[in-house]
């Protein structure tokens, strides 16, 4: 079996963003950049999958800046995968165009039966390329999955949908599957797995040998959330407090009327 999953490295949570005097961009050089947290649940369902069908084989893909995609790839490796490919592209790329060229590297690496991704990218939160991949290749794909259930040439998928419901899908393979918290327990790095991936070859593409069009829309404007008002802290009778919040409510958030 041929499984790829599809990875993205991006801020980590704790990093404090700048944007660049462009208003456009980020201020890359403070950044910790950390493989996608979703897609270390895609990774370790990968690895599972690969140990329960001998004689499997793990791609990891990713886009990106050549020099800086390359650690979370490693990172995938470290963790279990067989081999890497890195797509060097330009920092942003939207969706569509990520999906286009995704397709075009797995096709061209011959062949897949699964393909895995985390549902969404906590930096963009788009949660539309595995959806739109699905779509070039031709093949079913499944979102927000949380459990996974393999035999023969057919997939169970449960999937999280809205108020806590689950939906079970089975489809066919080949198949895309994004994957979201709960799947799995990501498995951490071993010292062997870290000095094994540092031996492994990354394979690499150019973004002009695939020959795509220009990006179909373009990024106008970054801004930061408004700040958040400090909170405010009411004192006096149960009675006191409830009044002084309705008169909050009323007068300055302005949600009562």
């Amino acid at each position: 079996m041929k499984i790829f999953v599809c990875i993205k490295q991006v801020p980590d949570t704790e990093t404090k963003v700048k944007i660049s005097a462009d208003g456009k961009s980020l201020e890359t050089q403070n950044i910790k950049w950390v493989m996608n947290p979703y897609d270390e649940y895609a990774v370790e369902e990968a690895i599972k999958i690969r140990d329960a069908q001998p004689g499997s084989q793990i791609f990891v893909v990713s886009l990106g800046p050549k020099k800086r995609t390359v650690e979370s790839l490693r990172t995938a490796l470290a963790m279990g995968a067989d081999e890497a490919i890195a797509i060097d592209s330009a920092e942003f790329l939207d969706p569509l165009l990520s999906a286009q060229a995704l397709s075009l590297v797995i096709q061209m690496a011959g062949g897949f039966d699964i393909i895995l991704a985390g549902k969404l990218s906590i930096d963009t939160n788009s949660s539309s390329v595995p959806q739109m991949l699905a779509q070039y290749l031709k093949i079913p794909h499944v979102s927000v999955v949380s459990k996974i259930q393999l035999q023969d040439k057919k997939l169970t998928a449960e999937r999280d949908v809205e108020g806590g419901t689950k939906e079970v899908v089975e489809i066919s393979l080949p198949c895309v599957i994004s994957a979201n918290k709960g799947l799995n327990t990501p498995r951490y790095a071993s010292l062997p797995g870290i000095m094994k991936a540092k031996k492994k070859t990354i394979k690499e593409i150019e973004w002009a040998s695939l020959d795509l069009s220009p990006a179909s829309w373009n990024l106008i404007k970054l801004e930061l959330p408004a700040e958040k008002p400090a909170g405010q802290m009411l004192s006096g009778s149960a009675q006191e407090q409830v009044s002084a919040l309705v008169q909050k409510l009323r007068n300055e958030a302005k949600v009562l009327s």
